[in-house]
């Protein structure tokens, strides 16, 4: 079975939905590499800063980070070098672990993010124009396709709804026990800075 396979795709719509993913994937990477360069940053580093820029203190940790990117704590912690370099961002030790420091940004960081976060609008902006049905549909169908990765370990982090320990499914519709409000389709989150994971 060979998904790039043109003859697999053609009777297999797996195959053509995994092709057309990579596609997706590939643009976002061309995206993030030209936004990148034209800030003299490498994809990682801009990733870095945009994480930071929009998350907790707890998740802008190398362990956290190099999870949340898939790549090695080595590899994190060598980008983290060359933004401090930069003056991108500032380190702060955590008092409960001196070994373990949380990362900031710096007055430059956040006029670099303000400067590069719009590159993934490329790829946002013809989805405004699916009706709001298909938007429900390619939704759900993502969140499901995430969550089923995740159980398979090949999407390491999440911070969905489905995974969290607030979450209850229902019959008619889900439930955040800490919002304590009803969800609706498009009401789930796929990064929640609420989330915390089922024990």
């Amino acid at each position: 079975m060979e998904t790039f396979d043109p003859e697999y795709q053609n009777q297999n719509i797996e195959g053509k939905i995994v092709v057309a993913l990579e596609r997706i994937s590939e643009a976002f990477k061309v995206l993030l590499w030209q936004k990148g360069k034209e800030n003299q940053l490498t994809p990682i580093q801009l990733q870095i800063l945009l994480f930071v820029n929009f998350h907790l203190p707890e998740k802008c940790k190398v362990n956290y980070l190099a999870k949340e990117f898939n790549v090695t704590k080595a590899t994190i912690s060598e980008s983290i070098r060359l933004l401090l370099k930069k003056d991108l961002i500032l380190k702060e030790t955590d008092p409960s672990d001196t070994r373990s420091y949380f990362i900031y940004l710096t007055e430059k960081g956040k006029a670099t993010v303000l400067r590069t976060s719009s590159f993934a609008q490329a790829i946002e902006k013809p989805i405004h124009s699916f009706s709001e049905d298909q938007k429900k549909i390619l939704f759900q169908s993502l969140l499901q396709l995430i969550e089923k990765l995740n159980k398979a370990d090949v999407v390491n982090v999440q911070r969905m709804c489905t995974s969290c320990r607030f979450y209850e499914s229902g019959s008619e519709n889900d439930y955040c026990r800490l919002l304590e409000e009803k969800l609706y389709q498009t009401d789930l989150r796929i990064d929640c800075p609420e989330h915390q994971t089922v024990l």
